[in-house]
């Protein structure tokens, strides 16, 4: 879980930013994305992790399942498997001690690190970004100095990722802004998600390379 919490950083990271910057929340109560179910409503312990990933802890000791509630109208993949549900009902899904049930909505991005043991330990150069198929999507990646407030200042920088699930392309937007120290060169490593590919926390970056440099680009993945 440890290896999951630095790989996820990208993701962490940006949506510390939608925090600051919209007056969003990371940490969702199921009424601020499904509102209208009252099923998802009367969870207790269930919430979002940003706007994309579904955490369903585990209340009870020596569970090795969980059962846990899909808001409806949407479809969702196991984070640990890439197994796809429907929304709208409940499913039993692995819980060992060192597996938290976690689920992402579709049409999410996810932008991935590599596992480090400090945020510092390797440069982010290099990049997954997960998509969730399914429907439409969007993503705001963001990046700045890490380490002072300079970020209030405007030194910081922002890539617009669009997902079009009908054309199955990804657009990544041009760079937008600068702040010292900046990699302006990176590989992302585009990995549609399904049951064989882009699952659990371990590193995958075997998926499509793209080599961007700050410029727009569009990414087949038909």
């Amino acid at each position: 879980m440890m290896n999951l919490r630095y790989r996820l950083m990208p993701y962490i990271y940006a949506e510390a930013w939608q925090t600051s910057s919209e007056n969003s929340t990371m940490m969702r109560p199921m009424i601020m994305d499904f509102g209208q179910d009252s099923k998802a409503i009367a969870q207790a312990y269930q919430y979002m992790f940003g706007k994309s990933i579904l955490v369903a802890p585990v209340t009870e000791a020596g569970m090795q399942n969980w059962e846990v509630y899909l808001p409806e109208k949407v479809e969702w993949f196991d984070f640990w498997s890439g197994k796809k549900y429907k929304g709208g009902q409940t499913v039993s899904l692995p819980s060992p001690q060192d597996k938290l049930p976690l689920l992402v909505k579709a049409g999410s991005i996810i932008p991935m690190g590599r596992v480090m043991q400090y945020t510092k330990e390797k440069p982010l150069d290099t990049l997954e970004i997960r998509i969730y198929p399914g429907a439409d999507g969007s993503f705001t990646l963001y990046e700045d100095e890490g380490d002072n407030y300079n970020y209030e200042k405007g030194n910081y920088s922002t890539i617009e990722l669009q997902w079009n699930d009908k054309k199955q392309q990804l657009a990544i937007g041009k760079l937008q802004g600068s702040f010292a120290k900046q990699i302006k060169n990176k590989v992302f490593s585009i990995v549609l998600v399904s049951e064989q590919k882009g699952i659990a926390a371990s590193e995958n970056f075997n998926g499509k390379l793209i080599n961007y440099s700050g410029k727009k680009k569009i990414v087949d993945l038909k």
